[in-house]
């Protein structure tokens, strides 16, 4: 369980965000790092749980710049010697957001215990008809083994490294407007992404110019993130509205969104 934490003058948990696809290489690391990035930039105490042993969400974060916003990062698939397991993976007890990077190949009853918790969780999806077919499964396994409401708005798809004038993006879509789940973004394929994470940094920390359509597509992804969840937050932890491009640079502004990088559900 995870602390509470003190927001104002209440206590409340803290958001819980679950990046979850057994698939491998749909881009769970990337989306983890650039959420916990976009939430410390915006002033959340944001940690980051890296149960990947791979450890890519902890290497990314031993790159990150000192002056850039702290963000907490534990590798859980680490073994500590004479300390209990949760002993070794606390969080500080004001975290306020817990983004949580989960590994591929990751079995289907083990969905229960990585998705227990989670105010929002997000499955990335590839345009392929490997990934189409594995996020299928997938679905069906949150769904009927970790017993994901549909009605609680907890799950959403995120439509990934995307392109958008391609047959196979078409497939895609047509496969994700079958299913009565929601597609919280459509994030193009870029080089930004892999500029960000070979500095520790994410798309929202480059320079504005330099990643603005990134800046676009993420709007939609963060707005579903911060609708109400199942739980009350107070209105402090929702005000985040755009996050800095650039550390000399004001607040993004919000721009406009195409239809198709909308959230909407099926």
């Amino acid at each position: 369980m995870m602390p509470m934490t003190s927001i104002g003058n209440e206590a409340v948990n803290p958001l819980k965000i679950v990046v979850l696809n057994p698939k491998g290489g749909s881009g769970k690391t990337t989306i983890a790092t650039n959420l916990a990035a976009y939430f410390a930039q915006a002033g959340h105490r944001t940690v980051l749980l890296d149960f990947d042993s791979q450890g890519s969400s902890t290497r990314w974060l031993s790159k990150r710049p000192e002056e850039r916003p702290a963000i907490h990062g534990v590798a859980m698939y680490e073994s500590h010697a004479g300390v209990t397991r949760s002993f070794a993976t606390r969080v500080p007890a004001d975290t306020q957001m817990v983004i949580v990077d989960t590994p591929a190949a990751l079995a289907k009853y083990d969905f229960v215990d990585m998705t227990r918790g989670a105010d929002k969780i997000l499955m990335p999806v590839l345009p392929s008809d490997i990934d189409i077919h594995a996020a299928t499964r997938c679905i069906a396994d949150l769904l009927l083994i970790a017993k994901i409401p549909r009605n609680e708005n907890r799950l959403a798809i995120v439509a990934n490294r995307v392109k958008r004038n391609t047959i196979v993006f078409r497939s895609l879509m047509r496969f994700l407007d079958s299913l009565d789940i929601p597609v919280a973004a459509v994030l193009r394929d870029s080089q930004n992404y892999i500029r960000a994470s070979e500095r520790g940094l994410g798309v929202h920390e480059l320079v504005k110019s330099q990643a603005k359509p990134e800046l676009e597509h993420w709007q939609s992804l963060v707005a579903w993130l911060l609708e109400p969840s199942r739980r009350d937050v107070p209105d402090e932890l929702f005000s985040l509205v755009g996050a800095p491009s650039d550390a000399n640079e004001p607040a993004a502004a919000s721009h406009p969104t195409d239809p198709a990088t909308e959230p909407s559900r099926f």
